[in-house]
């Protein structure tokens, strides 16, 4: 199947054929599923956000102008940027939407695209983006109150004053987004930034407590499969876990309420980000953010905050091994994975074909406009920032649509190079798509020593009938018939190189001779290969 009568097959599902003008007629932005997969849908068409995402304090105008050649240079297709509380409502009631408005202008006129980061009620756990009017009144904003009776530095979320006003800024910013941006260049919203609380299990204070007394709501319940009896108090129901389940139902509901407020005015994709606990061995809930959506209560979220669409990873996770248990907890069918925020490091730059292998819609590392490594020290600001990754959004941008669209239909395999393994395999039924990293340009036999750092990936898009899209840095990719005869050889009857424009390929080169000998050879060059295959 061909990307243009792909593209065709998308209007099966209701989904135009190819993107729509841009203007004021620009459909919202949405998520699609099928069979379990997702798409973003931008401009009516699949999207795969190829993002970047700012410092926490450099959404203002005197940074804007380093932010946007940090997205320029590592060829970044959408940022990712905050918009303060604090700054959005400077007093109670006035709001100001100038920086927004302004984001949102700059983004424009690059052609790229925005994704808002609410730092309303939490940020990292705290509430240090409130308003300064709202720091000092207790009657509007309290902490939560650990176990010894001593204040935590981070909201409670029981404090009804507080989740009042957040509503109402927040529906303010997006009532503002509706009038503000007809062409969809904000394509979604992140609502709060990784909820739930350091240093307490829960709040204890004596509203929480009363409340921890209360039976389990049913839909937590059934969420969390529980057999407890319905009234069951939440200590009878779920044990041992009862407290940190009662936080995660707790914050949920404040976020979900938030988020409910906002898609009320303008219905764009909304999600929440998530400070993880060690996906293999987690440990208990006081030595990770508690409440927050960790992957052990993503059901009880999903009951409690049906307004998010996604539940989404930040992944700073230090093996690709647990990296890659990250991205399968998080890819659930009632759930699209997006990560939107991860390490920058270059030797997790691949994990962005892994996230594209498990079925994501977008992949953001952090601090781009400061490029820093965590541990390490500041960079200089005139250094082209994280240049591994600008490599392969260079390779993968020409095809971003193409990806998205064969990844819906589930069409589309993706493999990332890891330090254990130099040889990784795509099944496509008649035919294997195999990667092999550090392999030698020319020559059959020697076995692949894997990249100095393993940086290497691939992308292989089944297009029907032999035929296949071939996009990929640092590796080795070849086709290995399955099922077929023991003496069958693989042929490729044809290697073009050229490019995507709205789901139609135009060839710009054959390759032939030593580019096809012993395989395809892909550098750090943005070539995207259509490839047609039988046997002899």
């Amino acid at each position: 199947m061909s990307i243009s009568r792909l593209f065709a097959a998308l209007s099966l599902l209701g989904l135009p054929a190819l993107p729509a003008a841009s203007g004021a007629d620009a459909p919202i932005p949405r998520f699609a599923e099928k069979g379990g997969r997702h798409a973003l849908l931008v401009d009516g068409a699949p999207f795969l956000v190829l993002g970047g995402q700012c410092g926490n304090s450099s959404a203002w105008p005197s940074e804007l102008p380093g932010v946007w050649a940090a997205v320029e240079g590592m060829h970044a297709n959408t940022l990712e940027a905050p918009v303060y509380w604090e700054q959005f409502e400077p007093q109670q009631g006035s709001f100001d939407t100038s920086i927004v408005d302004q984001m949102i202008r700059e983004a424009r006129a690059r052609h790229v695209r925005l994704i808002l980061l609410w730092f309303g009620t939490w940020k990292n756990g705290s509430s240090h983006y409130m308003p300064l009017w709202m720091k000092g009144n207790p009657a509007l904003y309290t902490h939560v109150i650990g176990a010894d009776g001593v204040p935590v530095d981070s909201p409670s979320p029981f404090c009804s004053g507080a989740l009042d006003l957040d509503r109402n800024a927040f529906r303010h910013l997006m009532r503002h987004l509706r009038q503000a941006d007809p062409e969809r260049t904000v394509i979604m919203v992140q609502v709060e930034n990784e909820s739930g609380t350091w240093g307490s299990v829960r709040d204890f204070s004596p509203q929480a407590q009363r409340i921890f007394a209360q039976p389990v709501p049913g839909r937590v319940l059934a969420a969390m499969g529980s057999a407890a009896a319905k009234g069951s108090s939440w200590a009878a129901a779920f044990g041992a876990h009862a407290d940190e389940y009662f936080h995660a139902w707790a914050v949920a509901s404040y976020v979900g309420k938030v988020a409910a407020a906002g898609k009320e005015e303008y219905p764009l994709p909304m999600y929440t980000n998530a400070a993880l606990r060690d996906p293999i061995s987690p440990g208990a809930a006081s030595t990770y953010e508690s409440g927050g959506p960790t992957d052990n209560v993503l059901p009880i979220w999903k009951a409690a905050a049906p307004a998010l669409d996604v539940l989404a990873p930040d992944i700073y996770q230090g093996s690709g091994a647990k990296y890659r248990r990250v991205l399968e907890l998080y890819s659930k069918a009632d759930n699209p994975l997006i990560v939107p925020e991860t390490i920058g490091a270059a030797r997790f730059s691949s994990m962005l074909f892994a996230a594209i292998g498990a079925g994501a819609v977008g992949w953001s590392p952090f601090g781009i406009d400061r490029a820093i490594e965590p541990g390490s020290p500041p960079r200089p600001r005139s250094e082209e920032p994280l240049q591994a990754v600008g490599i392969d959004y260079r390779i993968l941008g020409p095809v971003a649509r193409e990806v998205a669209a064969l990844a819906l239909e589930g069409r589309l395999k993706a493999v990332a190079e890891s330090a254990e393994s130099h040889v990784q395999e795509m099944d496509f039924g008649p035919w294997k798509a195999v990667a092999k990293f550090g392999a030698p340009v020319f020559g059959f036999g020697r076995e692949p020593k894997g990249n100095p750092e393993p940086v290497g990936g691939a992308i292989v898009g089944d297009l029907g009938g032999g035929t296949f899209l071939v996009a990929g840095r640092s590796c080795r990719v070849d086709f290995v018939p399955v099922g077929a005869p023991p003496a069958a050889h693989r042929e490729f009857l044809r290697v073009e190189e050229g490019i995507y424009d709205g789901g139609r390929f135009t060839p710009t080169r054959i390759w032939n001779g030593d580019q096809t000998d012993y395989g395809l050879n892909l550098g750090t060059a943005p070539v995207a290969l259509r490839v047609s295959v039988r046997t002899f």
